[in-house]
């Protein structure tokens, strides 16, 4: 599908759904913006668009096939920027979805490519159906509106995150189950994706200036804003990254020592019991008892066993091993 929204500068207010066969007329006007997106699209509306901007190729393979990486590219009068916006689902195998956005940024003109929706773009779609606010202050302006939506969604699941890292902290010390294994590998999987598509992202945004992607003065501040809020990102995912890892050990060591106590207490159960097994594997194979016609004979093994066994334990007690 695609939607399109102009802000007409000469008019002062927004036009939409724009013909894309008279793109010159369009925009004429350098102070024009046309917005342009395209969601759930067929590979004939992308090719389309393409055609009508005379996007590379390259790019639109980019769009067609989703990849984990962030990039931009700098073409002779736009640039391509591969960004991603995060799905969290704690029911599914893999919690996080890595949910692609492509961007052409011309010279009066933003393309948004995306096979999901986002509802970071519909907002700002919301905005321009009645107002010119994110369109009046130019292309690098709008950029910065679409992407640092995407970017706030990522907070939220660092909320959640580290909510459930508290909840595992506390749970390996309570009831240790193999289920808190899987929850932890599970988290070591939802933090090293997030840390793979933001990762790229922080680096580009980083290195923008106004060389190799000119960004108003007016609106640096807000790119330096940008920066900031994937910093602060990418920190939180390295700090928790580091607890998932430290409370990981914590839990395999607390497994450990609980298999070794069990190990010692079986160890000495099979050790006070050797002496035990010993004498009556002995006499049970046709060893006449001395003396085994009088009762005494049996009473007085069996009094032996017993004291061979108390002396054992209190060995065992004396060398604190039990």
């Amino acid at each position: 599908m695609i939607k399109t929204y102009l802000y007409d500068h000469q008019a002062g207010k927004m036009r939409h759904d724009i013909n894309l066969g008279d793109l010159s007329g369009v925009l004429h006007d350098k102070d024009n913006l046309l917005w342009v997106d395209l969601y759930n699209f067929s590979d004939q509306e992308l090719k389309y668009v393409a055609n009508a901007f005379d996007f590379h190729e390259l790019t639109v393979e980019d769009c067609l096939q989703h990849s984990p990486r962030a990039k931009l590219d700098k073409y002779d009068d736009y640039h391509f920027l591969v960004i991603h916006a995060v799905r969290y689902n704690e029911e599914r195998d893999e919690e996080i979805m890595l949910v692609q956005l492509g961007v052409y940024l011309g010279e009066n003109y933003v393309v948004t490519v995306h096979k999901n929706t986002l509802p970071s773009l519909g907002r700002v779609a919301k905005i321009c159906l009645t107002d010119i606010r994110l369109a009046d202050k130019g292309r690098d302006f709008f950029l910065y509106s679409v992407i640092d939506g995407l970017i706030d969604e990522y907070f939220p699941v660092l909320d959640r995150i580290g909510d459930r890292i508290e909840d595992l902290e506390d749970e390996i010390y309570e009831k240790p189950s193999k289920e808190t294994t899987d929850e932890f590998l599970a988290l070591k999987r939802t933090i090293l994706t997030m840390r793979r598509a933001i990762m790229p992202q922080r680096r580009i945004f980083s290195t923008i200036n106004t060389a190799s992607f000119p960004i108003s003065e007016d609106n640096q501040p807000y790119y330096l804003d940008l920066v900031d809020h994937l910093e602060r990102i990418t920190d939180s995912i390295d700090g928790y990254k580091d607890l998932v890892d430290g409370a990981l050990a914590t839990y395999y060591s607390i497994i450990s020592a609980r298999t070794n106590e069990t190990m010692r207490v079986l160890t000495l159960i099979s050790t006070i019991f050797m002496p035990l097994t010993f004498v009556t594997g002995f006499f049970g194979m046709n060893v006449p008892l001395p003396d085994q016609s009088s009762p005494w004979s049996t009473i007085s093994i069996t009094v032996g066993l017993i004291a061979v066994s108390m002396w054992m334990i209190l060995i065992f007690r004396q060398k604190k091993w039990m």
